[in-house]
């Protein structure tokens, strides 16, 4: 009897603060649902339809959405304050796989928004990151988060692809933008040849050199995506990023000491000159030694002889590159451009150089030639001297 009453208390003992703990749950869960029911349901977001359509049911079904609806309920004046009182819409551009996360962050760091946390709490919450889609986006820092949500959504451009191929003037891309039906290729042409003050009307380009009367040799030949309609802004901005990103930023033109201004002047001729990348650095040798005088003794000073600046400076719509009947021809040609005439660099870049042609500029090969002629097969031949150089041309231009 005693041994069973012992056991009776124990289990009595054990069973106490098991019910209170219990009781204690109880009371708790029915605190919290009591405070979560007085709590206003989350504001009703419209974001994803039109306002004539009924809104979205986006009631959350969980306590942590509904914690995070009260949490976006109490950021509801950050989140529809724009980051700027006035800013001009940018093409914002979402990349394929890009994360919400990497949204976020970005769309910060371009000053776009002011929380990147919030804002991607605010997607994932109305499910606007599961729907993200890559392209490119017109967005403004005068806009809300809610705004931008909504825009990188719904609004996605109409785009057109434009392929600018390496070695074409600016001429030339101008007209191949008229026959794709781009845009106005005059109105693209005359931003190209405004220089310096129409690279700083769409963006900070402080690497460019100062004064440029053409942006020539800067535009980076790559394909581009484009809004449709498409500005000539639009075309020039992604062009001058995409140069940026491809030889400023690697520090790739301040890898050969000369500066960027006369690498690029160069890069454009090695891309006229030379079809083969692989002969590209030992014809820029060539070319560098000319300039630097060291072929002065044979050539009868600094002179470049480059028929590529000579084609350029007689080129005219029709025949943008000048066919020359002769050598002795490009003497008639009266431009800073003709290298015959004039010693050292042309005064701009004669086209849009690829990187190819702007890495062989940078790290020409080191020869001593001074001399090269065409093989007829797209290669050349090089020489050190004029006598050389006399019986290659006897060789291969007969």
């Amino acid at each position: 009897m005693h041994r069973a009453l012992n056991l009776i208390l124990r289990f009595m003992l054990f069973l106490v603060p098991l019910t209170a703990l219990f009781v204690m749950g109880f009371v708790t869960v029915s605190f919290v649902s009591a405070q979560l029911e007085d709590v206003p349901e989350p504001p009703q977001v419209a974001l994803l339809e039109p306002a004539s359509e009924q809104p979205l049911d986006l009631r959350p079904e969980t306590i942590e959405q509904r914690v995070i609806g009260l949490y976006l309920r109490t950021q509801e004046t950050t989140l529809d304050t724009p980051a700027l009182a006035e800013a001009e819409p940018r093409i914002f551009t979402i990349e394929s796989g890009e994360t919400a996360l990497g949204v976020a962050t970005r769309l910060e760091e371009e000053g776009f928004i002011t929380d990147a946390g919030l804002f991607r709490r605010y997607m994932g919450y109305n499910g606007i990151d599961q729907k993200l889609a890559a392209g490119d986006f017109e967005i403004s820092a005068a806009m809300s988060m809610m705004e931008i949500a909504e825009r990188l959504q719904r609004a996605r451009y109409e785009e057109i692809t434009f392929t600018v191929p390496e070695g074409m003037r600016a001429e030339e891309v101008a007209e191949l933008l008229d026959v794709k039906g781009v845009m106005d290729g005059a109105s693209f042409l005359a931003m190209v040849q405004g220089g310096s003050a129409s690279a700083r009307a769409i963006g900070e380009y402080d690497w460019l050199p100062g004064g440029l009367t053409t942006l020539e040799g800067y535009l980076f030949p790559d394909t581009y995506r484009l809004p449709v309609p498409a500005q000539p802004s639009d075309l020039l901005k992604r062009m001058l990023d995409n140069f940026e990103a491809k030889v400023i930023d690697t520090d790739l033109a301040a890898q050969s000491g000369r500066g960027l201004e006369p690498v690029i002047v160069m890069a454009s001729i090695v891309e006229r000159e030379a079809p083969r990348a692989d002969e590209r650095p030992t014809v820029a040798s060539v070319y560098w030694n000319r300039a630097s005088g060291a072929c002065s003794s044979e050539t009868g000073g600094a002179y470049l002889q480059a028929d590529p600046t000579v084609q350029y400076a007689a080129g005219r719509p029709g025949e943008w590159w000048w066919k020359p009947p002769s050598v002795e021809a490009y003497q008639t040609v009266q431009s800073p451009y003709n290298t015959y005439l004039r010693a050292g660099l042309p005064p701009a870049a004669i086209a849009s150089p690829g990187l190819s042609a702007i890495e062989a500029a940078v790290r020409p090969a080191e020869t001593k030639y001074c001399f090269f002629v065409a093989t007829g097969d797209g290669g050349h031949v090089f020489a050190t001297t004029l006598a050389e150089h006399q019986q290659n041309i006897g060789q291969y231009q007969k």
